[in-house]
C-alpha cells in the first residue's frame, strides 16, 4: 500500500522537515503534451465536466514530476454560471461576459450556488481523485475581488476603471457584490472540503491592483466572512495573489494557514515586514527558461532562506505557462527535495 506523503500539510502547519514540499500552481495541464493532445479533442468545458478526464488531468504533474500535491484541474469562473453569469472562457483573451454587472439591480438579481446540482461534475472529480492520489488535494476558488472585477469589467482589465468606479461611486451595490461573492465562496469551498479535498486555495490575483486602506474598506470584511467560515473544516487555508506586497500584513491578520508570495517578495522580506503566517513561493515562472544553472542558483537561494523555517512550501511566483518544459519542472522538483534535505 502507498504511503500517504503529507509533506505540504505538515508544512501548512508549521511542523513541516528540512525536505521542502513542492508543488506548482497551473501545474495541471498547460505545458504537457498529454494535455496538449487532450485539449486536440476537448475543449476546458468538455474536460472540466468529465470526472475522469479531469482527474487524469489534476494527477499527470504529480505522476511526472513527483510534486507533493496535486491541485484540481478547474477554472476560477467555474461556479459563476450557475448564478446567471454569462461567462466564457476566450482562447488568448480569458474569461469574457457580455453583459457586465453595473448596478444593484444586476447583482441582486445573482441566483445561488447549490453545490450538488450546480458543480456536481467539480465534486465528483475530487471524489474521485480522492481514490487515486497518494499527496493531498488542492481545490481552489477565485476570490471575490477578483470575480467581480471579471463581471464588472466584462472581462479582463489593465486599470480597473469600471470596478473602481462601482467601488468608489456606488458602495452599496459594490459591498452586496462582494457579500453575495463571499457566501458563494464559502459554500463552494465547503462543498469541495466535503467532498474531500485536503487544503483550499484562495486566488485573488488582480487584488494587488488595490492600495491597502481601499483593500481593508472594501474587500477585507469579504475575506474574513470566507476565512471565518471555513476556519473549522479542519484543512489548511492558502491566500494568493499578485503584485500584493503591500497586502501581505492585511493577510497575516486573517483567519488563514498560508500565504503566498509572487516573485517581488522574498521570504526574508516577508519575514521582516512581520508576517507570521507559512509562506509558500516563490520562484519566477520566467526563469524556468533560463539556463539550468541559473534556474539552480535562484532556487538554491530560496531554500537558503528558508532551511530552518518549518513553514515553508516551494513553488513559482505565478503559473506555469505553457512554454516552460515539462522537464525542467522535473528537474526542479527532484533539486528541491534533494537540496533541501541535505542542506
Amino acid at each position: 500500500m502507498t504511503t500517504f506523503n503529507n509533506r505540504l500539510l505538515r508544512a501548512a502547519r508549521g511542523e513541516g522537515g528540512r525536505e521542502k514540499p513542492v508543488w506548482y500552481m497551473r501545474q495541471a495541464g498547460r505545458s504537457q503534451p498529454e494535455y496538449r493532445a487532450l485539449k486536440e479533442k476537448y475543449s476546458l468545458f468538455e474536460i472540466t465536466h468529465d470526472p475522469e478526464l479531469c482527474a487524469y488531468v489534476t494527477r499527470l504533474p504529480v505522476e511526472q514530476y513527483n510534486n507533493d500535491a496535486a491541485i484540481l484541474y478547474k477554472d476560477i469562473m467555474t461556479p459563476l454560471p450557475p448564478l446567471g453569469v454569462d461567462v466564457e472562457i476566450k482562447p488568448g483573451i480569458g474569461p469574457v461576459i457580455d453583459q457586465p454587472f453595473r448596478t444593484l439591480k444586476d447583482v441582486e438579481q445573482l441566483g445561488e450556488l447549490q453545490p450538488n446540482d450546480h458543480v456536481a461534475h467539480v465534486l465528483d472529480t475530487i471524489r474521485l481523485l480522492r481514490t487515486q492520489l497518494s499527496v493531498p488535494l488542492i481545490s481552489f476558488a477565485g476570490a471575490p475581488f477578483t470575480l467581480a472585477s471579471y463581471m464588472v469589467e466584462g472581462g479582463p482589465s489593465k486599470n480597473y476603471e469600471n470596478t473602481k468606479a462601482m467601488m468608489y461611486g456606488d458602495q452599496k451595490t459594490w459591498m452586496t457584490l462582494m457579500d453575495r461573492l463571499a457566501d458563494m465562496t464559502i459554500s463552494y469551498t465547503k462543498a469541495q472540503i466535503a467532498a474531500g479535498s485536503q487544503a483550499i486555495q484562495i486566488f485573488d490575483s488582480w487584488v494587488g491592483a488595490l492600495n491597502a486602506s481601499d483593500y481593508r474598506v472594501f474587500v477585507k470584511p469579504a475575506m474574513k466572512k470566507i476565512f471565518s467560515a471555513l476556519r473549522d473544516e479542519g484543512v489548511p487555508l492558502i491566500m494568493f495573489g499578485v503584485g500584493a506586497r503591500h497586502l501581505l500584513l492585511e493577510w497575516d491578520d486573517l483567519d488563514l494557514d498560508v500565504i503566498g508570495l509572487d516573485w517581488r517578495t522574498s521570504v526574508t522580506e516577508a519575514r521582516e515586514l512581520g508576517i507570521t503566517k507559512a509562506l509558500q513561493g516563490n520562484l519566477d515562472p520566467a526563469i524556468l527558461h533560463a539556463p539550468w544553472d541559473v534556474i539552480e542558483a535562484r532556487t538554491k537561494q530560496i531554500l537558503d532562506e528558508t532551511k530552518d523555517d518549518p513553514a515553508f512550501i516551494f513553488n513559482l511566483g505565478h503559473g506555469v505557462t505553457p512554454s516552460i518544459q515539462p522537464e525542467t519542472l522535473k528537474r526542479l522538483t527532484a533539486f528541491v527535495h534533494e537540496y533541501s534535505a541535505t542542506n
